[in-house]
């Protein structure tokens, strides 16, 4: 009987059921047992069109217009009437579609940045206000308007003790400002800015110097959101100790601004992280909080709730404030999807509908992509969609379900069999999104599971309701909510014991090198199939998925590692340390070093490495790798080398490092990496055993902010000369003549 309805259903639909003898039939009838997950690829198939251009960029629109077009003239002559030829059009158009977003969004809204360093007095309207309080600094986003030689948009870092209390959105100021196009990734895998800035409209960054002189005060209220946020986050940090404001401040409005790096890194290696970004259990919580609240307040009044659907008024009132605690925090990736995810558990509870599935974050994510396509390639999409998906696919798992079923059974039995749910998800997320951070950052925390099973309930149903019942009673009372801020501030001290006990723990974080990039492709989509479908042939993909995970793993820690400007060199010793060029290298340089090489530890100074011979110009040194000697000069003086003495050390060696340009008679075995060519390759990875070297240029040189794209190198060039050309024009006759009288 099933299978009439069945056939009903499809001829209704128009796509006419195949029997087995026909071509293509026995792929027709799987698509056609799965044909309640195919929705679900949607969002799929539009990320696969956008990560295409993430990869290669616009070159690979008319190879992907031939595919697709071939994918359409296939899916024809298949029939139309066949789910197979409808779902092969259907997915070569997503693809397509996504490719084109993303592509045309990158041309529409991005600002070519700035070409080199710039230092000058602007006059600029601030859009944009983020406290940096850890930093002791306030940055401003200022819009310049139309300059022939300047971006229309700056970001600018301003010490604190610089400006007043008048300087908010709309304001009109005077500044003295150094600006620097926006900087790339130093070194292959690492990351960049420029990217973010590009799709942020913003064409340079720097700092102020000097004072700051207003010019006009904004007529009205500008940027109402981003004054609310930064007034709401100074409120909390007042009524917070000095300890717990920052992170207080981050919880609940998002401004991450204040919270120091100690317990910034902590909370990163202890699998904390995500707590400081405002996202699902965030809004859950402040929804939930409201829609109980809701539900008890108008239940109290009888004639209301005889007349009318308290559940209802109740969800609209929270989707409200949904709304409106996105816009509050930012309203960036994560916040936007969790509030589409709480409004369509909402709709979907008014109308009594399952509000836990899988539909409703594919939807979240479509909605997402079509609006954010390029948030698709950062880490904050993929991992909280990823975090998510994780959730739903386990608690509605006949495992889940058996195991979470309401029964007659002791207290303690309960809280115990809660307690180990708990730790099952946060296992099942961990092994999710491992992949995902050792892609993005090089590390990840190994006992995130056992730090959030008090982490999450703590914030969820002490620290967030705290703060929030905090700041209602001080709304209604001054000075009424300070036995809220004291529980709050009890309960954040606990969160980030917890952090920095667990990151000090032996193996708290695993480091993994820059892994290539089929490889975390495959697994992403290897994953994501096993998790949409339903049938057992889900499970075939299990074989590619594996073989990426194991080329994930066994990626090679690179041997040298050298920054975009050729400062900074890092070297793999014998014993597994860095050792550095330039033993003053800051904190920054340390960090992006020792993430990329896949070392913890501190680094030494290449001075103290075996067998290297070093002086005040340089170091030369031999490694050891591929079964051959290695000879290796890297130079770190400002000052100029005599030129027959450089030329005959270049011609013993095999590798030459300097930050600046080397003659032409410097001419080593294999590769002399200086300024002329970091200027068209960017930071370098050596991986000498296998004779290859990797840029920064190679995988980005395809995007439109990169500072490599031959467009931006023809720039470059075109400025050098003309600057050379400037040089070399004798002065006016009449002016020698002039002087002369």
């Amino acid at each position: 009987m099933s299978s009439i309805n069945e056939r009903v259903e499809l001829e209704a639909l128009g796509i006419k059921p195949l029997s087995f003898g026909q071509p293509f039939s026995v792929v027709d009838h799987w698509l056609d047992s799965e044909r309640e997950q195919l929705p679900l690829f949607i969002p799929v198939a539009l990320g696969l069109g956008m990560a295409l251009w993430q990869v290669q960029g616009d070159a690979a629109a008319l190879p992907l217009f031939l595919i697709c077009a071939g994918c359409l003239l296939f899916a024809a002559s298949a029939g139309r009437e066949t789910r197979f030829g409808y779902c092969l059009a259907v997915a070569a158009l997503l693809v397509g579609l996504g490719f084109a977003i993303i592509s045309g969004k990158a041309h529409m809204v991005g600002s070519t940045p700035l070409q080199k360093p710039w230092v000058g007095t602007v006059i600029g309207k601030i859009e944009n206000v983020e406290e940096v309080s850890a930093r002791e600094m306030v940055r401003f986003r200022l819009r310049l308007g139309e300059h022939g030689y300047l971006p229309e948009v700056v970001r600018v870092n301003v010490q604190e003790d610089a400006i007043g209390s008048g300087f908010a959105p709309g304001t009109i100021i005077k500044v003295k400002v150094r600006l620097m196009p926006p900087p790339g990734p130093q070194l292959p895998g690492s990351y960049d800015f420029a990217r973010t800035a590009w799709f942020a409209q913003i064409g340079a960054t720097g700092r102020a110097i000097g004072p700051i002189t207003l010019v006009a005060l904004p007529e009205r209220v500008s940027n109402f959101w981003n004054v609310a946020r930064n007034a709401t986050a100074a409120r909390i940090e007042r009524s917070l100790s000095p300890e717990s404001g920052p992170v207080g401040a981050a919880l609940l409005v998002g401004a991450r601004g204040s919270i120091s790096e100690a317990d910034a890194e902590a909370l990163r290696n202890s699998g904390m992280a995500h707590l400081l970004s405002v996202s699902g259990l965030h809004v859950t919580a402040v929804v939930g909080a409201v829609f109980i609240l809701l539900s008890g307040l108008l239940a109290l009044w009888p004639w209301l709730a005889l007349r009318l659907p308290v559940p209802l008024l109740a969800a609209g009132g929270s989707a409200l404030v949904a709304v409106l605690y996105t816009l509050l925090t930012g309203a960036e990736v994560p916040t936007v999807r969790a509030c589409i995810a709480a409004l369509l558990i909402l709709i979907a509870m008014a109308l009594g509908r399952e509000a836990l599935s899988m539909r409703l974050l594919a939807a979240g994510a479509t909605f997402v992509l079509l609006f954010w396509p390029e948030s698709l390639a950062g880490p904050s999409f993929q991992l909280s969609f990823a975090a998510v998906g994780t959730i739903i696919m386990l608690h509605t798992s006949g495992f889940a379900q058996r195991f979470l079923a309401g029964r007659e059974e002791a207290m303690l039995l309960k809280l115990a069999r809660g307690l180990l749910a708990l730790l099952l998800t946060g296992l099942a997320i961990e092994a999710v999104l491992a992949p995902i951070a050792l892609f993005h950052f090089h590390k990840s925390g190994l006992y995130g599971a056992l730090a959030n099973i008090i982490a999450i309930p703590a914030t969820t149903f002490v620290v967030m309701p705290a703060e929030l019942l905090g700041l209602l009673l001080d709304a209604i009372v001054p000075g009424a909510g300070a036995p809220f801020w004291w529980v709050a501030s009890q309960g954040i001290q606990l969160i980030l014991w917890i952090a920095h006990s667990v990151s000090a723990a032996p193996g708290a974080v695993a480091l993994l090198p820059e892994m290539p990039l089929w490889s975390f492709g495959v697994a992403a989509i290897c994953l994501l199939v096993m998790a949409l479908l339903k049938t057992r042939w889900r499970w075939v993909m299990l074989i590619p998925c594996s073989v990426a995970i194991v080329a994930m793993v066994s990626a090679p820690r690179p041997d040298l590692l050298l920054t975009g400007d050729g400062q900074h060199l890092a070297v793999k010793t014998d014993k597994g340390q860095l050792a550095l060029l330039r033993a003053g290298a800051g904190n920054y340089a340390r960090s992006i070093l020792g993430e990329t090489a896949a070392i913890a530890g501190d680094a030494v100074p290449l001075d103290d490495m075996p067998g290297a011979r070093c002086n005040g110009d340089g170091c030369s040194f031999v490694l050891e790798r591929g079964g051959r000697s290695w000879r290796i000069i890297a130079i770190r003086s400002r000052y100029m080398l005599p030129a027959m003495e450089l030329a005959a050390a270049c011609r013993r060696a095999d590798i030459v490092i300097s930050s600046r340009r080397l003659p032409w008679s410097c001419k080593p075995l294999w590769l002399k990496a200086d300024r002329a060519m970091l200027e068209q390759t960017g930071g370098l990875a050596f991986y000498l055993s296998e004779g290859r070297v990797t840029t920064v240029a190679s995988e980005n040189a395809h995007h439109p902010w990169s500072a490599y794209a031959p467009v931006r190198i023809a720039e470059r060039e075109a400025a050098r000369k003309k600057e050379r050309a400037a040089r070399n024009i004798p002065p006016p006759k009449s002016s020698l003549k002039t002087i002369d009288q």
